[in-house]
């Protein structure tokens, strides 16, 4: 069975997908080196596409996904065009086994986020 990376991101505030979220994937080489694999943005469902990494893409180390929400929230709300709170939030991971699912959801609002390994 080969691996994959997934992601998607809530709007916590408005109680929706974060729809047109720039998502940019990186590898993390030898502890500081980001190494970036690809940016993606999400779909109006808060999902990808496609999945962020799968197959022989997909190898055991350290990751890190940029989720820009600055320029979503700024749309929704004039207080956070101006400076907002929260602008990009990285989520640093380890991929152990490279054959393995691997989902990191963002649930997000423009003063706070949460992640979890999903399913």
């Amino acid at each position: 069975m080969a691996g994959r990376l997934t992601t998607h991101v809530l709007d916590t505030a408005h109680g929706c997908p974060a729809a047109y979220v720039e998502v940019a994937v990186w590898h993390i080489v030898g502890g500081s080196e980001r190494r970036l694999l690809k940016t993606v943005r999400t779909n109006s469902d808060g999902r990808t596409d496609e999945p962020l990494l799968q197959d022989d893409d997909l190898i055991a180390g350290c990751y890190e996904l940029v989720f820009r929400v600055g320029p979503y929230f700024a749309v929704h709300d004039d207080e956070q065009a101006q400076l907002p709170f929260l602008d990009e939030v990285p989520v640093r991971f380890g991929i152990a086994d490279p054959t393995a699912y691997y989902h990191v959801p963002l649930l997000v609002s423009p003063w706070s986020y949460s992640t979890y390994r999903g399913s």
